[in-house]
């Protein structure tokens, strides 16, 4: 089993307490793949993108490799380098101050062959909207053109300040919505920019688009989830009161992917990932660390 997961990995500076500031790296392809690691015993995870040859650029990666994940196909940028973020927390909610118009990230489907050596052999690939939005319309088609024929997983992940409107965000979400087998799509997000007027509206607009396993979150509430041609309604069980949702999204999928290569149905790794989610919500920031993450989860 080898999932590949494609994206920006990113410095990420969180509250360590008044006027101080940790610092990790993150990014939401990457916290899925680590997710996705920490969760699968068994096969790899690769990272592909693009980061410098600074100083920082190398801890980055030696993070990834200390955590298992595979960087061989990580290209190198000489003068670029990572993007950065900081977190900032209120009730639990987060929100996000970027600094990454000239992250290295950007660059990560310059070589369309590279690119198709990456994801090569891969039983599965997974991108994002975020992976989309940071890159010229070039690219994105030259990333979209690499990824054809390949079995392909994507969550949308609507962030409309990488994007010039929202008509080129929602064209290009629904663009790459069409080469994917598996969709992830959050119902409050595809509400605000699609109008969907229900959970089962967004399912079936994406089932419309190509995609043939989606799964609904729905920010706690009850998820939908299309496979084998039968929707199943799934309850989370009770809501719980986060310490940081950062990440919350992106372990679930991470965690839904390894579950789904190891042969569990979807309803099954769909309750799978929600435990997982319910863990890490419980953490301050985005990557749990994975010796404390309880692989039962249910």
């Amino acid at each position: 089993m080898r999932l590949v997961s494609i994206g920006e990995c990113m410095i990420e500076m969180s509250g360590a307490g008044e006027n101080l500031w940790r610092s990790g790296f993150a990014g939401d392809t990457f916290n899925t793949a680590w997710y996705a690691r920490a969760t699968l015993p068994a096969g790899s995870v690769d990272y592909v993108t693009c980061v410098g040859t600074d100083p920082v650029s190398q801890q980055m990666l030696d993070f990834m490799g200390a955590g298992g994940i595979g960087t061989d196909h990580v290209m190198r940028h000489p003068t670029r380098v990572a993007g950065l973020y900081m977190i900032t927390l209120k009730d639990g909610e987060r929100s996000f101050t970027y600094w990454r118009d000239q992250a290295a990230a950007r660059c990560l489907a310059d070589d369309p062959a590279a690119l198709t050596a990456a994801v090569d052999g891969a039983d599965l690939v997974y991108f994002s909207g975020i992976t989309l939005g940071i890159l010229t319309a070039d690219r994105r088609a030259a990333l979209l053109d690499a990824l054809k024929g390949q079995n392909v997983a994507f969550d949308p992940n609507l962030r409309p300040r990488l994007w010039p409107d929202t008509q080129t965000m929602c064209e290009a979400i629904m663009q790459a919505a069409a080469i994917s087998r598996i969709a992830l799509p959050s119902y409050e997000d595809e509400a605000d920019y699609f109008g969907d007027a229900d959970p089962q509206a967004t399912l079936q607009r994406y089932s419309d688009a190509g995609a043939t396993e989606i799964v609904v979150k729905n920010g706690g509430g009850e998820m939908l989830v299309l496979a084998d041609g039968q929707t199943h309604r799934i309850d989370p069980g009770p809501k719980v009161q986060p310490i940081d949702t950062t990440g919350a999204g992106d372990s679930f999928n991470g965690a839904y992917f390894s579950a789904r290569l190891q042969g569990m149905p979807a309803p099954e790794a769909a309750r799978y990932a929600h435990g997982i989610a319910r863990q890490v919500i419980g953490y301050r920031g985005a990557l749990m660390p994975m010796d404390q993450i309880a692989k039962d989860a249910a």
